[in-house]
Order: structure tokens, then sequence, then C-alpha cells
């Protein structure tokens, strides 16, 4: 799959990236993606719910009357959770929601977002970028140039730069990931996959390995 290069003005560099077919033309698997984004969401629960039992809660252990002869009803202590301040039946209580999914699924849910997202045309690359400080205002001159500033872009480099980082953090409708970061669920979640040239030759150089071995 040939994706043309393009530059910071949005132009055509005259360079262009194949992506392998093994990874962005295969037949989208939609039930894997299914799960890897319902692992996702479940790793981001912290799960330390609690509520106090009745035998938490503070309150006497005493029996509030006898059982018989009042002409009233039954009743244990004040800490019932019958009464007001009293434990909590069947509440929540800590617990992990991560769920287990084993690394080829996890790997073929990646590589079915990334085929969704090249039979939309929704993958631009473009040329590295190099800032000498943060700027956001020309980060996002560089989104409308590619004609992308009003989509949902997940852009991925291959490596952590620091002034790009903060240029793109302050964009509400962009999100700066490493590749070796990437997960299914940001995938999805993007309207448009910007890839910087040297992220995208990253697929190339690791699909060629493969091949060797």
């Amino acid at each position: 799959m040939q994706v043309e290069v393009l530059n910071v003005s949005g132009k055509k560099t005259g360079r262009s990236v194949d992506l392998p077919e093994e990874i962005f033309g295969i037949e989208p698997n939609n039930h894997v993606i299914y799960l890897a984004v319902k692992q996702f969401l479940a790793a981001q629960r912290q799960g330390t719910h609690k509520v106090k039992t009745r035998l938490e809660v503070k309150g006497s252990s005493k029996k509030l009357h006898k059982q018989k002869g009042t002409g009233g009803s039954r009743k244990g202590n004040i800490r019932n959770p019958l009464y007001k301040g009293g434990g909590t039946i069947f509440g929540p209580k800590p617990r992990d929601y991560d769920i287990k999914l084993n690394r080829k699924v996890k790997d073929l849910a990646k590589m079915s977002a990334l085929s969704h997202k090249a039979k939309e045309n929704s993958i631009v690359i473009v040329e590295d970028l190099s800032l000498e400080a943060p700027k956001t205002k020309v980060f996002a001159d560089v989104l409308k140039a590619l004609g992308v500033a009003d989509k949902k872009t997940l852009f991925v480099t291959a490596g952590y730069d620091e002034n790009l980082s903060l240029s793109v953090r302050n964009l509400s409708m962009v999100k700066n990931i490493l590749l070796a970061d990437v997960n299914t669920y940001d995938i999805v979640n993007a309207d448009i996959l910007i890839l910087s040239e040297g992220a995208a030759k990253i697929f190339t150089e690791d699909t060629v390995s493969e091949e060797k071995e």
C-alpha cells in the first residue's frame, strides 16, 4: 500500500512509504477489535469502590429490644442495613477489572483497526517534524495545511520529542503517541491517523526483518 509523504505545508514531497499489506491490508476482524477496546477501557477503571458492611460501621452490637412481647417488629442492632447509618447489603468491594487477552489477539485487533483506517483512506504520512520550541500554533497550522484541523486525530511518532509533545497537548482534538505505545482503542477512537515518516518506515523495516527470519 503506497502512501505519499506530505510536508508540513500539505504538499507532496515526491517520496512515498510502502505500508505492508500484512498489517494494513488484512480483512478486519471486528470482534477482536471489540475485545481489545473492552480490555483497554476496563483497565482504566481503578476498582477502588468500597462501602461498609454492618460489621464495619460504627454502632452498638446490642439488640435494640427483646425478640417478643413488645408488639413491634423484630430488630437486631443499630447497624442493621435497614436503618439509616447502617451497613450496606451487597455493596461494591475493591476489585480488578482487567481482562486477560492473548498477545496474538491484541496484535490482530491492532492490525484490524489499522486496516479499517487504510480502507477508509484515513491514514496520512507527514515528514518528520522538528520544532525549535513548543508552539501550539505552529502545529495547529500544520493540521490546517493537512486538512484535518477539525477532525479527531492520532499523531504517531517514532520517538519522543518534548517540544512536539508540548505543542500538541493543548489541542483537544489531537493525541500524540509513540509508535511503541499505540493501542487499538486510540486507533479506533481517532478519525484520522497521522504517521510521521520515521514511524511509517518502522512498519516496513519490521516486516522485512520478519521475512528474513
